[in-house]
């Protein structure tokens, strides 16, 4: 069953990049953010309210949340949903990988994590495998778009970012990952919902392939997503939950190609292979036990897009 889980979380994360793609043709990035955030909330408020389980009540609680909506979901979706505007959905959600590596980082610059040889290693051929991705050699219609490339990295920095804020701030509160994770994109939506007025004026041209990749985001890429996980932290740990991050990238890749006619280039195989290879070897080195419980844990508060 949680195998099962693992797969079907791999394909809803992995998805996300196609939704988006798809919800491009009609609706401008924040729009589609927007309605991601909107029906992923109205998900997870449904599922505490048949948990019977209440949102935070305090207001430090509150205020750090909406520090997390921004940096976990409405900065990395809106840059992921800016980059899909000038690269591929298999590319962006290649990009994508990069996230547990940026965290390593991060933990070790924020105190909350070290880096050891194996992670150093494993950092360094995750950018070799960024750089193959970008294919700075190539030029004319091949060129790939260093903004969208960009785009995309600083939104997996954004959820790199996350990780170590939660660990600082939140998931030390003694609350089940599941109200924070309502509460979060509540806010998100509030938060975002304020501003699309002023950011999000673009003409809306809804069809029916435009209207259901926005609920399919929201609902099954974001909100059911985060129910899977936290099922799947329960039951088999943050560990073997983070198995996800192997399998995203190539489930972004494969339906790109498969739905959106994206092709399928030699740099993105091997350049996609060599981030899950650095993840591989950066995640499981000789002082993994030993350091676990210093970095944080790459998929408790995850929501892909």
């Amino acid at each position: 069953a949680s195998l099962l889980r693992l797969c079907i979380l791999a394909v809803l994360w992995g998805s996300g990049f196609l939704f988006v793609k798809l919800a491009l043709r009609g609706l401008s990035p924040s729009q589609v953010v927007l309605g991601q955030l909107a029906f992923g909330a109205l998900v997870l408020l449904i599922t505490l309210a048949i948990r019977r389980q209440a949102l935070p009540h305090a207001r430090r609680e509150w205020v750090y949340l909406a520090g997390m909506a921004v940096l976990a979901n409405i900065a990395p979706y809106l840059l992921f949903s800016w980059s899909e505007q000038r690269i591929s959905s298999g590319l962006a959600g290649a990009l994508s990988g990069t996230t547990p590596l940026v965290t390593l980082l991060l933990a070790r610059i924020f105190g909350v994590g070290r880096l050891t040889l194996a992670r150093v290693l494993g950092l360094a051929l995750g950018l070799v495998g960024v750089v193959l991705l970008a294919a700075p050699w190539h030029d004319g219609s091949r060129a790939v778009s260093l903004a969208g490339v960009l785009a995309a990295l600083g939104a997996a920095a954004c959820y790199a970012g996350s990780y170590v804020y939660a660990r600082l701030l939140l998931t030390n509160r003694g609350m089940e990952p599941l109200v924070l994770a309502a509460a979060q994109l509540t806010l998100g939506t509030v938060l975002l919902g304020t501003a699309v007025p002023w950011i999000g004026r673009q003409p809306i041209t809804l069809s029916s392939s435009v209207v259901l990749s926005v609920v399919a985001l929201g609902v099954l890429s974001t909100g059911i997503a985060y129910v899977l996980n936290y099922r799947l932290i329960e039951d088999e740990g943050p560990t073997s939950a983070s198995m996800t991050n192997y399998l995203t990238p190539v489930v972004a890749v494969l339906l790109g190609i498969a739905f959106v006619d994206e092709r399928l280039t030699w740099n993105l195989i091997i350049g996609t292979a060599m981030i899950l290879v650095g993840l591989w070897i950066a995640e499981h080195n000789s002082d993994e036990r030993k350091v676990a419980s210093d970095t944080p844990k790459l998929s408790e508060d995850r929501a892909r897009g």
